[in-house]
């Protein structure tokens, strides 16, 4: 098939060597020579000038490489439109996720895709907003989920759901027994914080600076679960996603203490690198996402 040999001569360009093009293809060294020997045939021009420790292409070679690349690309697109067509996705699908999206909304979403596409191998990474962007960047994560603000100019930034934040406090909490808190009544208080880094940590930031309210004490924790257990046990209030305590507030084990003017939304985050291209999988997963989300 005139794509194999095509795969094999820009592989062969590529690491300059045969023996290294075959170990990436799992060919033979005389494989490889068969398939560029019959590209040359095919094409009657030389393509590779040859040499003991490394190849390089010729003037011929050199027009084949930039029109090969195109063929392989669409080639692959082609395949994967195909697939599409019989509800065949494959691939890898590689998630990062900052603790509120990642540990109580990514699960469910991604429940449903896996029933749908088996075939795809699944990998999430959890950790803070900051720990998300770095990995994403450095292309260790196809798609990164975030909470708080990203302006980097080398990501694609997709606005993804609106999330909704409350004044949390362990049922029986002194301020739980008024109909409404407003900032002269938080001052002085004992928090309970996430860590520098996080989308929570800077949102309780810019909350505690914009109400000018001085902390009485702070304990911080390095995950939205720990602050929950903390405020639970009566260690003192938190800002905290309601996503984060839904449970706990049904329960009666947490209280949501109500503010006199309702706390600002924060926006949840698609984010990916800009120059990427994202395979099948990430690509179907993401149209799903977007779309469930709008419908």
């Amino acid at each position: 098939m005139i794509v194999d040999a095509l795969r094999v001569f820009v592989t062969v360009a590529e690491q300059r060597h045969f023996s290294r093009a075959g170990e990436l293809l799992n060919l033979s060294q005389p494989g490889v020579s068969l398939h560029i020997r019959n590209l040359e045939n095919e094409l009657g021009s030389k393509l590779l000038h040859r040499s003991p420790k490394s190849v390089r292409l010729t003037e011929a070679g050199a027009v084949l490489f930039k029109h090969a690349k195109q063929i392989l690309a669409h080639y692959e697109e082609a395949a994967q439109e195909i697939r599409l067509l019989r509800d065949e996705v494959t691939g890898s699908l590689n998630l990062g996720a900052s603790f509120t999206i990642g540990e109580y909304i990514l699960p469910g979403q991604l429940a449903g895709f896996a029933r749908q596409y088996p075939q795809v191998e699944v990998q999430v990474t959890i950790g803070n907003t900051e720990e998300i962007i770095a990995a994403v960047k450095s292309n260790q994560l196809d798609i990164g989920f975030i909470e708080g603000e990203t302006r980097d100019f080398e990501l694609d930034i997709i606005p993804y759901m609106k999330d909704e934040m409350i004044v949390t406090a362990a049922a029986g909490h002194p301020l739980t027994a008024a109909l409404a808190v407003d900032n002269e009544m938080l001052q002085n208080q004992v928090w309970v914080l996430r860590e520098p880094g996080s989308g929570t940590r800077a949102y309780s930031d810019h909350f505690l600076q914009e109400a000018q309210l001085s902390a009485k004490r702070s304990y911080v924790f390095n995950s939205s679960q720990g602050v929950k257990e903390a405020v639970a046990a009566g260690l003192g209030i938190s800002l905290l996603s309601r996503w984060i305590v839904r449970k706990e507030l049904g329960s009666g084990e947490i209280s949501e203490l109500r503010t006199r003017q309702k706390l600002p939304e924060r926006e949840f985050l698609i984010i990916r690198r800009k120059e990427n291209q994202i395979g099948m999988a990430s690509r179907v997963f993401l149209e799903k996402l977007l779309t469930a989300e709008k419908a």
